[in-house]
């Protein structure tokens, strides 16, 4: 079945630390090496326009262009990986949903997204996702 990626996953496995990482920050970073090392292996997933471009531009300012690029090259040419466009009704839909569950407008179009296209799992670190009642969060 098909999953959800999330941009925290991007960021996870992407993003370096100058500080010695925590247990459980070393955890989630081995967890989204491992999410995407499957995916490069083949697993199906879809991610949104808005979740790849929220994951470049973040490790474009923590890690310069290049890195940002490289994420980006790498991304489009998974051809397992399925890149959701969206709309202005999107995000209106999506702003009932953020309200109602107490999540950010991104994580909630996601899980619109995510619905929309039957898929009831998310790759994601975002604990917000638990909020929501008909995704479930899988964070390995």
């Amino acid at each position: 079945m098909v999953k959800f990626l999330d941009s925290s996953v991007f960021l996870h496995a992407y993003l370096r630390t100058r500080k010695k990482l925590s247990p459980e920050e070393e955890q989630v970073k081995h967890a989204a090496l491992e999410i995407l090392r499957r995916v490069e292996e083949g697993e199906v997933v879809a991610t949104s326009v808005v979740h790849l471009s929220e994951a470049v531009n973040i490790v474009e300012t923590r890690l310069g262009l290049k890195e940002a690029l490289k994420l980006l090259e790498n991304s489009l040419a998974t051809e397992n990986l399925t890149v959701l466009t969206t709309t202005r009704g999107n995000y209106e839909e999506a702003l009932a949903i953020a309200a109602r569950y107490k999540i950010s407008p991104n994580d909630a179009l996601a899980a619109l997204l995510s619905r929309n296209m039957n898929i009831t799992g998310v790759y994601s670190f975002d604990k917000h996702f638990d909020n929501i009642p008909f995704i479930e969060r899988i964070a390995e």
